[in-house]
């Protein structure tokens, strides 16, 4: 029953309640009651406007102020006949309070205000020659129930919008809690893009060069076509176990291999050599440890910068130089260029390997530079800032 109660429509608890209303006024104009001014009986004029102002409660959702103006005219009207008070005035209040608390705030409480200080000097205007005087209590009643019924429809509204803005934060606060979540996956399948990409080119490019000098001397050095096999199943071997480790972040008991960092750098020259390429790497001092983010993004710059010298220039002579200077690191990747003079094709945006490295700088609030030398050559140069050691990724 309580259930089929809480889902009953609106309007038909305004029909009901103007029902009520109308009842009690009708029932009130007909019972007497202690210290009510002298007046005249009640007439059909009277019932007339009881019931008008009674049934006109049924459209106060939807129309609140023609509601409160039915119910304040028929209220002056019935007074102005001189009909007793009693409870003939509930419908009136029934509207001021429905008037505030389904307004829009300020516009609604100015128009009850006033319309209440309205219908207060029409009742005192009609009350002024009320007999017995004590009757005039009535009067002040009337006026205070109007102000206490703007109050509570007030308070109800203020209650409503309070509750309805609270819930719109606490929606957009869900909102930014998704839109954040989403960015968070979108960087992290950015990092594993790029991540991928760097691993596979560079193994790749190696394969490629390797594959060349294999089908180039197979029949004539087969000593020399077996190390080339031999380096290109070292390097698929290594692309194989760094992509384990970059997908490992995938897996669902979150297993992961170490991210490749500077100690891994010599080895990644060795691999260059092997290619083909002249390295030349100049460490300086030993570095000190460095947070993860700095040495694999170090790592990274490094392998790409090498991948597009075998990709763009083929075999020439590579300076890799790393030095750690105050609160950076500092990255020096240069070549000579075609050992023929040939001229190479631009590799400033030309695809994604530059633009991957300085995004990777930039996460890490650095900055990377690469163009062509002016002695031949190109040249790629990151500075990457020192973080607390023990920073993740």
């Amino acid at each position: 029953m309580s259930q089929r109660f809480s889902q009953r429509p609106d309007w038909a608890s305004d029909v009901l309640l103007a029902l009520f209303v109308t009842v009690i006024q009708m029932q009130s104009a007909m019972i007497p009651m202690p210290l009510e001014p002298v007046s005249r009986p009640v007439t059909p004029i009277g019932y007339v406007l009881l019931v008008v102002s009674g049934l006109a409660v049924v459209a106060r959702r939807k129309r609140p102020v023609v509601v409160f103006a039915i119910t304040a005219l028929a209220s002056l009207a019935y007074f102005g006949f001189g009909f007793p008070d009693r409870l003939t005035f509930l419908a009136l209040f029934v509207a001021l309070y429905t008037l505030a608390a389904y307004g829009d705030g300020r516009r609604t409480l100015v128009l009850g205000g006033v319309g209440t200080a309205a219908l207060a000097v029409g009742w005192l205007i009609a009350a002024a020659d009320i007999e017995p005087k004590v009757a005039i209590g009535w009067v002040f009643f009337r006026i205070g129930a109007s102000v206490i019924s703007i109050i509570l429809g007030e308070s109800v509204r203020s209650r409503r919008v309070i509750a309805a803005d609270a819930q719109r934060r606490a929606e957009q606060a869900e909102r930014s809690r998704e839109e954040e979540a989403r960015a968070r996956v979108d960087a992290e399948r950015l990092r594993i893009a790029r991540e991928v990409h760097d691993t596979v080119a560079h193994a790749i490019a190696i394969i490629n060069v390797q594959a060349g000098v294999t089908a180039h001397v197979l029949d004539r050095r087969p000593e020399q076509a077996r190390d080339a096999l031999h380096i290109i199943e070292q390097t698929s071997s290594r692309a194989l176990s760094e992509m384990r480790a970059i997908l490992g972040v995938l897996r669902e008991d979150g297993a992961q291999a170490p991210y490749p960092g500077l100690e891994q750098i010599p080895e990644l020259a060795g691999k260059a050599r092997a290619a083909g390429l002249d390295i030349d790497l100049e460490q300086g001092a030993p570095l000190d440890p460095l947070p993860v983010a700095v040495g694999s993004a170090a790592y990274r710059i490094v392998q790409e910068a090498i991948t597009n010298v075998i990709h763009h220039v083929g075999p020439t002579r590579v300076t890799v130089a790393l030095e750690s200077g105050g609160a950076d690191l500092r990255i020096r990747v240069t070549d000579a260029g075609r050992r023929d003079g040939a001229r190479v094709p631009a590799r400033v945006g030309g695809g994604r390997g530059i633009l991957g490295m300085r995004e990777r700088a930039r996460l890490l609030g650095g900055d990377l530079d690469a163009g062509p030398r002016a002695g031949g050559g190109f040249e790629v140069t990151a500075r990457l800032p020192l973080v607390a050691i023990g920073s993740g990724r």
